[in-house]
């Protein structure tokens, strides 16, 4: 039976970078503005005014520093407070096709793959840009890869699910070279107007090019096993789409972006994901300690300490769980792969690790690996 690996990955970054201090200045001119307007509703109590944010209260509920963005001026200004990203005509590649193949190509080139000897492309991300047609088939039509691609959406847990589909094809002899793509707008579905939600996400491309062995380029990742999971909850929601023009009260609520309760979200993924780490871990016959690396999604400082923490038996160092949140933020299904891209260089032959992700849905996907 063939053996999928991970060839190589790629990533492609936006040149913008907001700041906490700038984001901060954003949302307080917002909220004064929003405040003077709803003055004497304020005061009659009606409304409640809203509050200031601040850097050191970004940096406390989440360790995020910075963002990447698509687009800065859009974001910054108060008086929009939203990505301007123009529509572009069909005959144009659209925009998050056009960072996936970026990403793509670095992942080529790290392997040495041409294009041509790719069977199928996966676009597994939380923001697709249309319903159709896939974003992945565009992909593939930009790189020239032959085969068959789709698109498939399973939030934070994204590239993980992704990879694990891939391996699928490879073991079924249905693919022996699978390109997984996670571009990710994030800042296009967030309420930069929620104090509560407004500093979390950023904007990046990430691919993962999954392979036969014995295709593969000599130096490469055992895939030593995957595991799925998935547990519904409302506790991380978006509710924008096509329905929303068959009920028109709705459009433009709150809803319609990205809302979460964090506390729960904090409380029920946190264990779910330890727990689920531990048990694969002892399924594959491995140990915590035998572990180089914990390569986890990048959502929140604090789930990520206390999950490895759980799982090591102790707090995880730098080393042991790198973090690329304090200046990409979370940037949903490429946010592990990101860390594996960035943190993976120093592995000597035999080495191991954990690439992890969890969110919406609940969704989880862990994909452990070795160094050749």
């Amino acid at each position: 039976m063939p053996r999928p690996v991970i060839s190589a990955t790629g990533l492609w970054t936006p040149p913008n970078s907001i700041s906490n201090a700038e984001l901060v200045e954003s949302y307080n001119a917002w909220a004064d503005s929003w405040n003077l307007e709803n003055a004497a509703d304020i005061s009659s109590g009606l409304l409640e005014p809203k509050p200031h944010s601040s850097v050191e209260f970004i940096e406390k509920a989440s360790g995020i520093k910075a963002r990447y963005v698509i687009d800065k001026e859009g974001v910054l200004d108060p008086d929009i407070m939203t990505p301007r990203i123009p529509e572009r005509p069909n005959e144009q590649i659209s925009v998050l096709a056009e960072m996936a193949v970026l990403a793509a190509r670095d992942a080529l080139k790290r392997a040495g793959r041409d294009p041509k000897d790719v069977d199928a492309v996966i676009c597994a991300a939380s923001n697709m840009q249309r319903a159709y047609p896939a974003m992945a088939i565009e992909v593939q039509d930009a790189l020239g890869i032959q085969g068959f691609a789709f698109d498939m959406n399973v939030a934070c847990s994204s590239a993980t699910f992704g990879i694990q589909t891939a391996a699928d094809f490879i073991r079924s002899g249905n693919a022996r070279s699978v390109l997984v793509v996670n571009p990710e707008i994030c800042s296009g579905h967030l309420n930069f107007t929620d104090r509560d939600s407004h500093f979390i996400f950023g904007d990046v491309a990430t691919a993962i090019l999954v392979e036969d062995e014995a295709f593969a380029p000599a130096k490469h990742w055992k895939i030593l096993g995957t595991k799925l999971k998935t547990q519904f909850s409302n506790n991380i929601r978006n509710n924008f789409g096509f329905l929303n023009r068959a009920a028109p009260d709705g459009i433009g609520a709150p809803d319609k972006l990205f809302v979460q309760e964090g506390r729960k979200v904090f409380k029920e993924v946190v264990p779910m994901v330890a727990e689920m780490i531990s048990t694969h871990l002892t399924e594959l016959g491995l140990k915590a300690a035998e572990l180089k690396r914990m390569w986890l999604h990048q959502a929140n400082a604090n789930m990520n300490r206390l999950i490895s923490s759980k799982v090591l038996g102790h707090e995880a160092t730098e080393a042991e769980s790198p973090t690329v949140l304090d200046t990409y933020a979370n940037t949903s299904s490429a946010g592990s792969i990101i860390a594996f891209h960035l943190h993976s260089d120093d592995f000597a032959p035999g080495e191991k690790g954990l690439i992890c992700s969890f969110g919406a849905g609940y969704s989880a996907g862990t994909v452990f690996v070795e160094r050749t």
